[in-house]
């Protein structure tokens, strides 16, 4: 499966819009990398754990496409599909999430287009994550191209749940029998647990430090 390409300009197009993709991606990752060097510089703390970027295969935008009755054209592609860029963002805590989503929000080139908040409002496999899709500005030689990018952000629990359960369904073809469905379920349970656990005890560290330091200790 391949987006239609019959001419050599097909191709050419299909190139730069990879481009442009691409330097969106490498935009929000400076952009989120400059943020947290900001806020171990203030704060002496690193909200974020690590980054990854990817850009959709042309085998998974056609597979979009035709699931929502789009022929495979390079503009459907662009118009239709939002997730072609995606950047996951790794956090330590569920707080650190919203407070993350915050600054990506506040950055003034950055348009936000919609909000999924899985976390309030898990899907009912179990899965949880903060989804934002956003615009950004590519600067190209004779244009600017405002440019969706998918951005989420979790924990390292939810992503370590995310990663097991893609390839449970991967393995068993998206057909999983209701009992694994289940357990993945109650799965997704202890991982909220945990996270709450870890933020609680967090926040336990910061109180004791914060109450040392006062009293000079």
């Amino acid at each position: 499966m391949e987006l239609r390409a019959e001419r050599d300009s097909d191709i050419d197009s299909w190139k730069e819009v990879i481009l442009i993709y691409n330097s969106a991606l490498k935009q929000i990752s400076t952009k989120l990398e400059i943020l947290n060097d900001e806020f171990q510089h203030v704060h002496r703390y690193n909200p974020i754990e690590h980054i990854k970027s990817r850009i959709k295969t042309s085998e998974s935008i056609v597979k979009k496409l035709k699931k929502h009755g789009y022929e495979s054209t390079i503009q459907n592609m662009v118009d239709y599909v939002n997730d072609i860029a995606g950047i996951r963002v790794i956090c330590s805590f569920t707080s650190d999430i919203y407070r993350i989503a915050e600054m990506i929000t506040n950055q003034s080139d950055i348009k936000v287009i919609s909000v999924k908040d899985y976390i309030v409002n898990p899907k009912s496999s179990g899965y949880k994550s903060y989804h934002m899709l956003v615009t950004v500005p590519v600067y190209l030689s004779d244009r600017i191209e405002d440019t969706k990018v998918e951005i989420q952000i979790r924990t390292v629990a939810m992503d370590f749940w995310a990663s097991l359960e893609h390839k449970i369904h991967y393995k068993l073809e998206n057909n999983a029998p209701e009992y694994i469905k289940d357990e993945l379920v109650e799965c997704s349970r202890m991982i909220s647990a945990l996270d709450d656990k870890m933020l609680s005890l967090n926040e336990e560290v910061l109180s004791i430090s914060q109450r040392r330091n006062a009293s000079g200790l």
